[in-house]
């Protein structure tokens, strides 16, 4: 199905698979097994063997590397992560990706925009995806604490690592992977000068986690707190689109 072009009037074909595992985590599940068999099938501690048998399935779990598939228009932002909405609210992006890095590529301006906050439980899928198409200017790593990644403060205080993409247009979004009481390792794919599509797979946080998105100025979300969301596939927010949205829990 990778590569294939579907779309909302019946083109293209769907169907259910099990999702492939994503190479970093295959070693963890593997070396998981291995210590499995330990009490399973040398020890005979079934009492022991059968629940870390289960938790080596989760382990494989938890790095699972779906297929997406990404909304291709141009005014649309996609969700770089999988999670619950936590947080929108209005400031200033991150001081890293407005300062000059003397790259010669511009950063953002210092000036307030909305950020969404994106909370990945350990059951959500933690690989995250690019919310538009271009170049990565800035990758910046800022090593930090592990409080809570469904707090506020965490986006100054945890290990956190930056990105920052520009549009051919000039168009720049910058999002944030923090990790967060389990995550330790946040692990890139992109570096700066590389052109990634929309959708393209950039990264991913080891457990739970947590990801901050900085929309262009004069741009709202089309999620709500509390909607639950899917990397490369939920349509963040439109370029320019600005209106206040309501719903209902039920």
């Amino acid at each position: 199905m990778a590569g294939e072009i579907l779309d909302n009037q019946g083109r293209g074909e769907a169907s259910w698979g099990w999702p492939a595992i994503h190479p970093e985590g295959r070693k963890y599940g593997v070396i998981a097994l291995a210590i499995t068999m330990v009490p399973l099938l040398i020890l005979d501690w079934e009492i022991i063997g059968w629940p870390m048998l289960l938790l080596s399935l989760g382990v494989f779990a938890f790095f699972r590397d779906p297929e997406r598939v990404v909304p291709q228009s141009d005014t649309a932002i996609v969700a770089p992560a999988d999670g619950l909405v936590t947080l929108i609210k209005q400031c200033e992006p991150p001081t890293e990706m407005q300062v000059d890095d003397g790259s010669g590529s511009e950063g953002l301006p210092a000036t307030k925009v909305t950020r969404v906050s994106i909370f990945m439980s350990v059951f959500d899928v933690h690989i995250n995806r690019a919310p538009i198409a271009g170049t990565v200017r800035r990758v910046v790593y800022v090593p930090g604490k592990f409080v809570n990644a469904d707090l506020d403060k965490a986006s100054e205080e945890n290990e956190r690592q930056h990105v920052l993409i520009e549009r051919t247009d000039g168009l720049k979004i910058a999002f944030t992977q923090i990790a967060g009481l389990v995550a330790r390792r946040i692990v890139p794919f992109v570096k700066p000068g590389d052109l990634v599509a929309k959708g393209q797979r950039v990264g991913l946080i080891r457990f739970g986690s947590r990801v901050d998105v900085y929309l262009p100025a004069g741009t709202e979300p089309k999620v709500l707190m509390g909607q639950k969301i899917i990397a490369g596939e939920t349509i963040l927010a439109d370029v320019g689109a600005s209106a206040l949205l309501e719903g209902i829990a039920q």
